[in-house]
């Protein structure tokens, strides 16, 4: 069975920096899996946070809310996936998701993505 496992979400204060991680198991071809960030708040939909596409140095796409803030990137040899995110604003509080779909290039439809981790929680505090 296919996993992808979140950390590094916590408590952090507004203007801070938190990564996260999300670790594929072995089973996952993970090389030729485009990844993508998402992320819930409470009372509100699911939405596209970043997205990488299958390969290291690849096309990377960000929502408009986390641009200039937010860094994804892809580590294919420890098949992690990385989200840094600096500048963090009380806005940016909701469940963090990682996903993988079998593409080329990272889509911002949820609806696309394979497979999905547990989440992990960020809370940003004024």
């Amino acid at each position: 069975q296919v996993q992808l496992v979140e950390s590094g979400g916590g408590l952090v204060q507004a203007g801070g920096s938190l990564r996260l991680s999300c670790a594929a198991s072995s089973r996952l071809s993970f090389s030729l899996y485009a990844l993508g960030w998402f992320r819930q708040a409470p009372g509100k939909e699911r939405e596209f946070v970043a997205g990488i596409g299958w390969s290291v140095g690849s096309m990377t796409v960000y929502a408009d809310s986390v641009k200039g803030r937010f860094t994804i990137s892809r580590d294919n040899v420890k098949k992690t996936v990385y989200l840094q995110m600096n500048s963090l604003k009380p806005e940016d509080t909701a469940v963090y998701y990682c996903a993988a779909d079998r593409a080329l290039v990272a889509s911002p439809n949820q609806y696309e993505y394979d497979h999905w981790g547990q989440g992990t929680q960020v809370t940003v505090s004024l």
